[in-house]
């Protein structure tokens, strides 16, 4: 039977959704979580399910602080770093007891550890990695060469990315779109449901401008409320945004799947507009949910197909009023039903891209009777 073990922090959204679809989808395979991070099952915010089979390395969660934060986040690298050793003992122990096993890193953390243990690893690295903090550090640029360079296989989830990862590593990658789960949304969309909402749904740091929209709602002639969800923040940057908040503001933060897509069912408008971004997956379930987003451009919009385009207003952070023109345009385009077409299903179901990732990546036989997972 063939083994897949994802190396992965059991806290990522998308990394445990590439398990749990995997995990369907590959119904012949073993499908393991390898992680030096975990909750308890019993803990409402967790991404491990009653079933799944997650292997310790040396498990770092009780050293880490509870409360996000810079200090939080420095720390938590800190702690990262001296126990890495550990954590490559682990992982070469993991490739012994499970020879031929795929492992298939996702983050670039995590991408490290399996190039320092050298086992032979497929890599998945998230879009900061390669197209921010690179650049930000020399010491950083030379490891993410190295890694990415001895990968058996690359993924990225943009051509943005796939074309830094070539110039990083000088290897081509595969591209797998970043998808979302379909049916979950669907299960949740009713015609009935009367759309009040805007949402900011993006992390709650710098890069991510959420300041902007506080600013830009001050010239509104009357201030609407603003719901905040996030899975991630930064303590200080929160607090100066909780500073601007007006009466019936919502700091919703972090909320499960179907939280999310029950608030994103009544929304009209939902808000991404962050400086730099690679395939945003919150971005794609607000439409699929049927809002209308504001986003500041960048180069994945391009690629987008029609029917998901039209439900983009790429917004000029200079103009003062750019979120109350939004505002009075989503009104409008939200009153139109979401239909997605052919391709964007083809493109975005998390579960037809894992079925490429495990025919084309894994070479998995898949099963007839996972066909069903596939939207019709």
């Amino acid at each position: 039977m063939k083994c897949i073990i994802f190396v992965c922090d059991s806290r990522d959204y998308h990394a445990m959704d590439w398990f749990h679809v995997v995990k369907d989808i590959c119904v012949d395979c073993e499908v393991k979580v390898a992680t030096d991070v975990t909750s308890d099952k019993n803990e409402a915010d967790t991404l491990i399910k009653v079933g799944d089979e997650i292997i310790q390395l040396f498990n770092i969660s009780g050293l880490l602080f509870k409360r996000q934060s810079r200090f939080a986040d420095i720390w938590r690298n800190i702690i990262k770093l001296l126990t890495t050793p550990l954590q490559i003992s682990g992982l070469r122990r993991l490739s012994r007891t499970n020879e031929g096993a795929i492992f298939h890193a996702h983050s670039m953390y995590y991408i490290f550890l399996c190039w320092l243990a050298k086992v032979k690893f497929i890599a998945t690295p998230m879009g900061s990695d390669v197209l921010v903090r690179p650049d930000e550090s020399a010491f950083y640029k030379y490891l993410t060469k190295k890694s990415l360079a001895a990968a058996d296989q690359i993924t990225g989830d943009s051509v943005k990315m796939q074309e830094k990862i070539l110039e990083l590593s000088n290897r081509s990658s595969l591209f797998i779109q970043n998808g979302i789960d379909v049916r979950g949304i669907n299960s949740y969309l009713n015609d009935d449901t009367e759309r009040k909402a805007i949402v900011s749904i993006r992390g709650f740091y710098p890069n991510y401008q959420i300041d902007q929209i506080i600013s830009s709602r001050k010239h509104l002639k009357n201030i609407v409320k603003i719901k905040f969800i996030y899975p991630f923040y930064e303590a200080g940057y929160r607090e100066s945004i909780r500073q601007g908040f007006e009466s019936g503001d919502e700091d919703l933060g972090r909320l499960t799947k179907d939280e999310l897509y029950k608030l994103l069912s009544s929304t009209f408008l939902a808000i991404s507009i962050p400086e730099s971004d690679s395939s945003p997956r919150s971005v794609y379930e607000a439409i699929f949910s049927g809002c209308c987003i504001a986003i500041s451009f960048s180069p994945w919009v391009e690629s987008l197909p029609a029917c998901m385009y039209n439900r983009l207003l790429v917004v000029d952070l200079t103009n003062q009023n750019w979120l109350g023109d939004a505002i009075e345009k989503a009104r409008e385009i939200s009153k139109v039903k979401y239909v997605p077409s052919q391709s964007a299903l083809d493109l975005y179901d998390e579960v037809a891209s894992m079925k490429i990732v495990c025919r084309d990546v894994y070479k998995v036989d898949i099963p007839v009777q996972t066909e069903h997972l596939i939207p019709i």
